[in-house]
């Protein structure tokens, strides 16, 4: 399961905004240029954001987008949810038809992967990635040593 550019640039530009909005609305444009996306994908992506009321727009000159409601309010799960950017590691989407109409051998392990990803993404607020406190976890170098250990044994075996 990877998670799409569409969830990736709709985190991204709300940082953009929830950082920059203290000296007025931004404009999409202004995002696109910071950020290096595309304005009509940006567009596409705040209307979804509008919808599900995570972002206001105003009109006119000098007008541009807001957020709806406060940082702190608004958490990453939020931001994917809201663009359509599916959260589920199993191949049925949680219908438990996996496997040729039946539940799949792995289906509760993707469940339960599932619900950790969106308990993660839903405890993270735009608060705190625009105030950069987010850190990357302590355990993460252990994965990365599990994964070089794991490619020495196999170079070493295959030399062998």
């Amino acid at each position: 399961m990877r998670l799409t550019t569409k969830g990736r640039f709709a985190v991204t530009a709300m940082i953009d905004l929830a950082a920059r909005q203290t000296d007025g609305p931004v404009t999409l444009a202004g995002i696109a240029e910071r950020q290096s996306i595309s304005l009509s994908y940006l567009e596409q992506l705040f209307g979804k954001l509008r919808r599900h009321q995570l972002v206001s727009s105003i009109r006119g000159p000098g007008g541009g987008y807001r957020l709806a409601r406060e940082m702190d309010a608004i958490t990453v799960a939020d931001i994917i949810i809201a663009v359509d950017e599916p959260l589920d590691a199993t191949q049925c989407g949680g219908k438990e038809n996996c496997h040729d109409a039946h539940r799949c051998m792995t289906h509760d392990l993707w469940a339960n992967l599932n619900k950790r990803m969106y308990a993660y993404l839903d405890s993270v607020t735009l608060e705190a990635l625009v105030n950069r406190q987010v850190r990357p976890d302590a355990d993460m170098a252990v994965l990365k040593n599990i994964r070089r250990r794991a490619t020495l044994a196999t170079r070493t075996v295959a030399a062998v």
